[in-house]
C-alpha cells in the first residue's frame, strides 16, 4: 500500500497577495484633473502646526521630492508645486472602491491600513491562468485606473507585505549606523552615496535573471528564502529596532537567522520576534475582510405616472412592508428614511423624515411621510418611487406576552415615553428632528453652565436633576451692564433696559469665584457677589456685583424670576 495521504488529507498551502498604493491620494487627485498629470503635485497634510507632504505623483517625485517632507522645503526644491489639502475621508472612500474592485480575485479581501489591500488567494490563481498571469492583471487594471501599484505574493501576510513594498529594487527605507551618508563630511556625501552598498544604505539590486515583477512572487514553501536579501524595515518593525540591528551589523533579514531569539527578545522587545515569526507563519496572523455595509432600500416602478398625494401613498403602502421586513431580518430599526421619487420628464423630488427611536413597523413610518408630501412638486407625474433607509440602529426585539399580561398592556396603552418619541418624530417631521431639544444637568457651579442643550431625538431624557441649595432664576440670559454706583451695596436706585428700578428688598450675597482652569470671556470681571433684588414694582431681579479682573466690573443683570 502507498504512504502518500490521500489528496483531500495534503494541507493547503495559503498564498496572500499584498497590494500597496503609494501614490492614492495624489492620483485620486489626478484621476478628477488629468490635465495635472504632468504637473508636479503633492497632497499636504497638518500634524500639529507642521504642514507635511503626504502623496506625491510621479512628476513631484522625479524633482527630488518625498513624502513627509515639510511643505516649505517642497517649495524651495519645487518652486512650481501644486498643492491639494488631504481629504483622509476621500481616500478612504478610494480604498473602499478599490477593495470591491479586488474582490474579482478573490473574495477574501481586507483593507490594511490606509493605502493598501490584503487577499487571500488560496484556490483562486489557477481562475486567472496561474500567480504570474493574475500578478500581469492587477497591474494591467490599475494601469487602467491610473494608479500606481506595488504587489506581492507569498504564503503569509507579513511576507507578501515585505515583498510589496522591498522587493524588485526600490521601496527601500535602511536604518544606518555611524557610517550613514548624513554622518559624513559634506564634501564626501557625493562620492559615499556612489560607493555605498545597498545594505548600508544603497539602492537595492535589481533580482539577477527574472523580471522584477516576478522577484516579488515567493514561490510556495520559499518564505525564507524570499526574505533572505530583504532589509530588516521589511519586517514591519519600527525605525528605532531597525536602527539599532544596524548599529550591530544585522542589516538583513537573512542575518537573522542564526541569533538566538530569546537574545533578541531580550535586547529588542518581544515586537522583533512576533513580526518575524508572522513573516515565516510560525505566528498566524489572519485577514479579517470587510463586510459588506449594510444597505436598506426598495424600488418600485410604475405602469404609468401618477401625481396626486393619494396615488403616492398607496406606492409607500407597497415599499413600507418589505422594508420593515428587512429590517427585522437584521435587527435594525430606522432612525432616517429618504423616499425619492423620480419624474417622468426628468429629475427628482425626495422627502427626509427622521424619528427619535429606531422602528421597523409601518404604521410608525407612514404618518410622518404623510405630512410632508404636501409641498412636493410632482411635474407629469412620478414612474419611479424608492424607499431608502439611511440612517439605521440595532432594534432590540420585545418579549413576547401571553395572558393576563398581554390584557393588561393592552389596558394601559402605549408608555409616556413611546407616546412622547412619536410626539417627538411627528413635530420633527414639520420643523426639522434638531429643532426638537431637552435640558440636560451639569456639573458646574457656574449659573449658565448648569445645563446641557442637546437634541431630543438623540439623546434620553433626564433621570434626576440635582437639587439647588440656592433659588435661580426661571429666565437666564447673558449679563447686561447695569447702571449703578460702583458699590457692592445693592443699589437702592437703578437703570436697565431703559428702565429706572428702586429697590424694596434685596437678598445675598451669593459669591460665586470664575473656573480657574478655563479662561471664559464672560467671567473675565473676576468674582461675583449675586443678589436677588425685588423691586417696589413687583420685578425679582437675579443682580450681581462683579469686583473686577482682566476686565471692568460693575454691576449686572443675568437673570428674572418671574
Amino acid at each position: 500500500m502507498s504512504d502518500t495521504p490521500p489528496r483531500s488529507a495534503r494541507p493547503i498551502n495559503r498564498r496572500i497577495l499584498s497590494l500597496w498604493f503609494p501614490r492614492l491620494a495624489a492620483e485620486r487627485v489626478l484621476r478628477a484633473a488629468p490635465a495635472l498629470a504632468e504637473t508636479p503635485l503633492a497632497v499636504v497634510g497638518e500634524t500639529g502646526n507642521l504642514r507635511e507632504i503626504v502623496s506625491l505623483n510621479r512628476a513631484a517625485s522625479a524633482r527630488g521630492l518625498k513624502r513627509g517632507q515639510a511643505l516649505t522645503e517642497a517649495v524651495t526644491l519645487c518652486p512650481d508645486l501644486l498643492t491639494r489639502p488631504h481629504e483622509p475621508q476621500r481616500d478612504a472612500q478610494a480604498l473602499a472602491a478599490l477593495r470591491r474592485w479586488a474582490g474579482r480575485f478573490s473574495p477574501w479581501v481586507a483593507e490594511e491600513g490606509a493605502e493598501a489591500l490584503l487577499i487571500d488567494l488560496t484556490g483562486c490563481a489557477h481562475l486567472f491562468g496561474g500567480e504570474e498571469a493574475l500578478f500581469a492583471q492587477v497591474h494591467q487594471d490599475c494601469a487602467d485606473l491610473g494608479l500606481t501599484v506595488r504587489a506581492g505574493i507569498a504564503d503569509t501576510a507579513g511576507a507578501a507585505w515585505a515583498l510589496a513594498r522591498y522587493a524588485g529594487g526600490g521601496g527601500l527605507a535602511q536604518a544606518h549606523g555611524g557610517d550613514a551618508i548624513d554622518q559624513e563630511a559634506r564634501a564626501t556625501r557625493s562620492r559615499a552615496e556612489k560607493r555605498r552598498h545597498w545594505t548600508r544604505g544603497g539602492a537595492a539590486p535589481e533580482a539577477q535573471g527574472k523580471p522584477g515583477h516576478v522577484a516579488r512572487i515567493s514561490p510556495p514553501g520559499g518564505v525564507r528564502q524570499s526574505l533572505s536579501p530583504l532589509p530588516i524595515a521589511a519586517l514591519r518593525v519600527p525605525p528605532d529596532i531597525t536602527a539599532g540591528l544596524a548599529r550591530l551589523g544585522l542589516r538583513r533579514i537573512g542575518d537573522l537567522w542564526g541569533v538566538p531569539r530569546a537574545g533578541l527578545a531580550r535586547r529588542f522587545g518581544r515586537e522583533l520576534v512576533r513580526r518575524l515569526d508572522q513573516a515565516l507563519g510560525v505566528e498566524p496572523e489572519p485577514i479579517s475582510p470587510a463586510g459588506a455595509p449594510l444597505h436598506f432600500a426598495m424600488r418600485l416602478t410604475l405602469p404609468e405616472p401618477v401625481g396626486l398625494e393619494a396615488d403616492i401613498l398607496a406606492g409607500l403602502d407597497r415599499l413600507l412592508p418589505p422594508l420593515c421586513e428587512k429590517l427585522r431580518a437584521r435587527g435594525r430599526g430606522a432612525r432616517r428614511l429618504r423616499l425619492e421619487m423620480l419624474r417622468a420628464e426628468g429629475g427628482t423630488e425626495a422627502v427626509e423624515v427622521g424619528l427619535a427611536r429606531p422602528a421597523d413597523r409601518p404604521d410608525s413610518l407612514r404618518p410622518l411621510f404623510e405630512l410632508k408630501l404636501g409641498g412636493v412638486e410632482a411635474g407629469f407625474g412620478f414612474d419611479v418611487l424608492r424607499l431608502v433607509a439611511t440612517v439605521t440602529e440595532p432594534l432590540h426585539a420585545t418579549e413576547h406576552k401571553g395572558g393576563w399580561a398581554v390584557a393588561a398592556e393592552a389596558r394601559a396603552g402605549r408608555s409616556a415615553a413611546q407616546a412622547l418619541d412619536d410626539l417627538i418624530a411627528r413635530i420633527g417631521a414639520r420643523v426639522g428632528l434638531e429643532r426638537i431639544t431637552r435640558e440636560h444637568p451639569t456639573d458646574s457651579h457656574i449659573p449658565e453652565k448648569t445645563s446641557a442643550t442637546q437634541a431630543a431625538a438623540y439623546s434620553a431624557p433626564a433621570a434626576d436633576w440635582p437639587e439647588t441649595t440656592r433659588p435661580r432664576p426661571l429666565t437666564l440670559f447673558r449679563p447686561e451692564p447695569v447702571t449703578a454706583p460702583d458699590d457692592p451695596t445693592p443699589p437702592l436706585r437703578f437703570r436697565w433696559r431703559g428702565r429706572v428700578f428702586e429697590t424694596r428688598a434685596a437678598h445675598g450675597p451669593e459669591r460665586i469665584a470664575p473656573e480657574w482652569w478655563l479662561d471664559d470671556p464672560n467671567w473675565r470681571s473676576g468674582v461675583r457677589d449675586y443678589w436677588r433684588v425685588v423691586t417696589t414694582e413687583g420685578h425679582r431681579l437675579w443682580l450681581f456685583y462683579a469686583h473686577g479682573g482682566a476686565a471692568s466690573g460693575g454691576w449686572f443683570a443675568q437673570g428674572d424670576f418671574g
